[in-house]
């Protein structure tokens, strides 16, 4: 195991244009800074072009990088080749020999660094069963399903015994149900080899699922780096409000209003009136105008006779074990989400009530988060 860390990181590409060498505009990665813990797993997730994947290639010494620094433990490894950082990568694209068994295809790196074949027998034997893929080592990868070439990709990053393990969007070209199934092994191996492991996703699911702690990437900068329930709990931003759930935060633009001693937000375009909480009054004033976020699970469908506005429903949709409704108000959708199991239709009126404690604020020019004092 390891301990990584980023200071500082810096990456910018250069491009030709006209025939001439130039530095790209904007920076691939921009001051980017990271301490992972020995033995930690910790997903870097973001959107695509978000610098993500470009940060790993750094860290495993496959891009050089433009400014900053890479540690593993108290070891400084910019100029470091790859092949003496001991770090073991599982790309995207399985990226197998076809002509070579799985043996032969998990062997080849450890030959080619002159392993003696009975100590690669010896690793491949341990590893195999913890890949799930002993039944396999004599077949070639075109007769492998796309989960089998994934164990064998991430076996073959593994069996070199790395400090680091590097997993770049290892799940996106499996199906629904198999990307379950591999989240639940990538957890299960990572806990039995206790390697220091990153997983590069898009996916936020995904990195929820497996990671310790997450560091959320926009535009090549962190945006937040906590664990999971920090973050779905405290955004810092409406970037990482709007990008950590599922189904995603409702985000929609209010004004204050005030009625004798009593603040609403007021949902534009709209009747909608959200009492403000105590928690907010000491940082909002009447006639400010906000973004205000509310999860859908903070939604609810209330009597028709109690608190609330009466709204339309736009779109009603039965996932079996819960149900989503989306409601249009003024130019702004909201969506809930309902155990009840009483069908709706659309135009459908009901109440809606608010989990006004459980709402956030954003600056509407910044999308910084406004903080309750």
């Amino acid at each position: 195991m390891a301990r990584l860390t980023l200071n500082n990181l810096y990456k910018r590409y250069i491009i030709e244009e006209r025939g001439r060498k130039k530095h790209a505009p904007d920076f691939a990665v921009n001051d980017f800074s990271l301490e992972i813990k020995d033995g930690e797993f910790v997903g870097i997730l973001g959107p695509s072009g978000c610098g993500k994947t470009t940060t790993l290639r750094m860290i495993a010494g496959l891009e050089d990088i433009t400014g900053g620094e890479i540690c593993i433990d108290d070891t400084v490894i910019n100029d470091m080749h790859p092949k003496d950082r001991n770090i073991g990568l599982a790309f995207e694209d399985y990226a197998l020999y076809p002509p070579l068994s799985v043996y032969d295809n998990i062997a080849f790196n450890l030959r080619a660094r002159k392993v003696p074949e009975d100590k690669i027998k010896e690793r491949i034997n341990r590893i195999a069963p913890l890949m799930k893929i002993t039944e396999i080592l004599k077949l070639k990868p075109t007769g492998l399903s796309g989960g089998q070439k994934q164990r064998v990709n991430i076996a073959r990053a593994i069996v070199r015994e790395p400090k680091l393990l590097l997993l770049d969007e290892p799940l996106s070209h499996l199906d629904g149900k198999m990307r379950q199934i591999m989240r639940t092994e990538i957890k299960r191996l990572h806990h039995e080899i206790k390697c220091t492991t990153i997983i590069v996703t898009h996916d936020q699911i995904e990195a929820m699922s497996l990671s310790d702690r997450i560091a959320i990437m926009r535009d090549g900068k962190m945006q937040q780096y906590g664990t999971p329930l920090e973050i779905y709990d405290d955004p810092v931003n409406e970037f990482v409000a709007g990008f950590i759930g599922e189904p995603p935060m409702n985000i929609v633009n209010v004004i204050i209003e005030k009625s004798g001693d009593d603040l609403f937000f007021c949902i534009s375009d709209s009747t909608v009136k959200i009492p403000v909480p105590p928690k907010y009054k000491s940082v909002i004033q009447d006639g400010m105008k906000l973004r205000l976020g509310i999860r859908p699970m903070d939604l609810w469908i209330g009597n028709m006779e109690g608190k609330g506005s009466k709204v339309p429903i736009a779109v009603y949709e039965n996932l079996g074990d819960e149900r989503r409704i989306n409601i249009r108000i003024g130019e702004e959708y909201l969506m809930l989400i309902t155990e009840s199991e009483v069908k709706y239709n659309p135009a459908d009126i009901i109440k809606l009530e608010v989990n006004e404690s459980r709402t956030y604020l954003f600056d509407i020019e910044t999308g910084d988060r406004i903080r309750e004092k």
